[in-house]
């Protein structure tokens, strides 16, 4: 997440990879279970959803009346945020009400990093069948049982930290989820170590589109099904997560789809944004990237009561436009 300046930003980053490294070599990262909680706002957390090798925390917000085959949403916290901060800023609960569907939020700690990231960076905990991928699949499962979800209609997004793990997400489980969005995040297996996260971060990383490809590709081999569809959300001015992740991002995924770099088709949006899509052959977008002139670090929301306006502005929720409606509508939710 972005601090006062990119230096303060990585001087934090160096103490937190220390630590965590510490808290590895004390035998810190043992699970705990805290007692069950509710949180504010109609937020549930759900004290037990099976398995959990990642450590991670579920909370869920589950719309009145939701019918069955409604589809399901998983949306990922940036470091120094929680499930519940997510949940009141990012506008995710006003279209779980409006289209009907339940939101997943998944939460991380200090326990599991010193800035409570999520571990996109970490090969033990964001490959398939590892860690904290692991276990938000796990509740994705649960909540499926329980709700009687549609298993073909589940998506994820996430802010920075969450955003690299939704772009490991979706590239472990291209079985698991129809779609993903990443905000002001990360290339899908960027990092595998700590020490190389700042290098993805604040740096390119000169790699061919059919090299990002294949770290997508390697991550669940010999998956022949659908690809999931991307959505890229990224600000022109974020130093914490340089936009050329962005533009990586884009030709690991098209590549991934086997399509070209150039927009399909390009359109201007509120708040300074620039959408651009990249169809399949059928001319569905199969990925998309909006970009944000002149905005920071952060999820872009639009405080308001109008359909495409959501969220509160805070730290690191940015007001440009309503990512959340707009990605929304690329998961075809509403």
């Amino acid at each position: 997440m972005q601090l006062s300046t990119p230096r303060s930003h990585l001087a934090r980053l160096r103490v937190a990879v220390v630590l965590g490294v510490l808290a590895a070599c004390l035998g810190l990262l043992a699970p705990t279970v805290p007692p069950a909680t509710a949180a504010a706002g109609g937020l549930q957390r759900v004290p037990d959803f099976g398995p959990n090798p990642g450590n991670l925390e579920m909370y869920q917000y589950v719309p009145a009346a939701l019918p069955p085959g409604a589809p399901l949403v998983v949306a990922l916290h940036g470091c120094t945020q929680s499930a519940d901060d997510y949940y009141a800023h990012s506008g995710w609960p006003k279209y779980a009400d409006r289209y009907g569907f339940a939101l997943v939020l998944p939460q991380t700690g200090a326990v599991n990093n010193p800035l409570s990231c999520f571990s996109w960076f970490d090969s033990t905990k964001d490959t398939r069948g590892n860690g904290e991928a692991a276990s938000v699949v796990q509740m994705v499962r649960h909540a499926v049982a329980q709700f009687g979800s549609d298993p073909h209609r589940v998506f994820v997004t996430g802010l920075s930290t969450g955003g690299g793990m939704t772009a490991d997400l979706l590239a472990d489980y291209p079985d698991v989820f129809a779609g993903g969005s990443i905000d002001a995040g990360l290339p899908a297996h960027c990092a595998t170590s700590q020490l190389q996260a700042s290098g993805c971060q604040f740096g390119g990383q000169n790699l061919t589109p059919a090299q990002w490809g294949d770290k997508v590709r390697g991550a669940h081999p010999g998956y022949t099904g659908p690809w999931p569809r991307v959505a890229i959300w990224q600000g022109t001015a974020d130093f914490t997560v340089r936009p050329v992740n962005a533009t990586e991002l884009r030709d690991q995924w098209t590549d991934v789809w086997g399509i070209g770099q150039i927009p399909s088709s390009t359109r201007s949006l509120p708040g300074g944004t620039t959408e651009s899509s990249y169809d399949d052959a059928g001319g569905r977008a199969a990925v998309r990237v909006y970009t944000i002139s002149g905005m920071g670090h952060g999820l872009p929301v639009a405080p308001g009561s109008g359909a495409d306006q959501c969220g509160t502005t805070g730290t690191y929720y940015l007001d440009a436009i309503c990512s959340s409606s707009y990605t929304a509508q690329f998961f075809g939710l509403g």
